[in-house]
């Protein structure tokens, strides 16, 4: 399991190395909510392509390899002309997951997947957002834009919870842009 601690301490890690990620799933929900609501088994994060390389050097540092490159990854090249999966989790020897997802920004802020998300976008407002993890800051996406990456797909009974506590706190009922098929960055 992830715990609130374990989100914490790469949080400060990869933000300490300058590497920016956005929490989303379970976790991202979480620190919307500014309180843990149920176990988690990963932490879901979108981050920049550019950063791929050097997030995987540091948390491999920490004993987190590479488990699985998901089915809509494509391979990307990234500013120093490294290639590098762009939809992969790692896993650490005590069975802590990262599910991670990578995309770059426009000249406007918004966000590009870098895998097969079919014309999928983060707006840059998407990406604005500030929740809370144990007193810690966390960026993550809005409650509007979580909800976005929990369709196209059969949620789990927890990941169906998760979508009730953000309409009950936020009043989100839909998205603007709804999520093909492969475009979820939150297994």
């Amino acid at each position: 399991m992830m715990r609130a601690e374990d989100v914490i301490g790469i949080c400060r890690l990869l933000e300490a190395d300058g590497i920016q990620v956005w929490l989303t799933g379970g976790w991202g929900i979480d620190a919307l909510l500014r309180e843990q609501t149920r176990p988690h088994k990963d932490l879901d994060v979108i981050m920049l392509v550019d950063d791929v390389v050097r997030m995987r050097e540091l948390l491999g540092r920490d004993g987190y390899n590479l488990k699985e490159i998901w089915s809509e990854n494509l391979w990307a090249m990234d500013a120093s002309g490294c290639e590098t999966a762009t939809a992969f989790v790692l896993r650490d020897s005590m069975g802590r997951e990262i599910d991670a997802h990578a995309m770059s920004l426009d000249a406007q802020g918004n966000g590009l997947p870098a895998w097969d998300a079919e014309g999928f976008t983060f707006k840059s407002k998407d990406l604005a957002e500030v929740g809370s993890i144990a007193g810690h800051a966390v960026p993550c996406l809005t409650p509007k834009m979580q909800l976005a990456l929990h369709t196209g797909y059969a949620l789990p009974a927890e990941q169906v919870q998760d979508i009730e506590r953000l309409r009950a706190r936020f009043g989100v009922v839909s998205s603007e842009q709804g999520s093909q098929d492969g475009a979820s960055a939150d297994r």
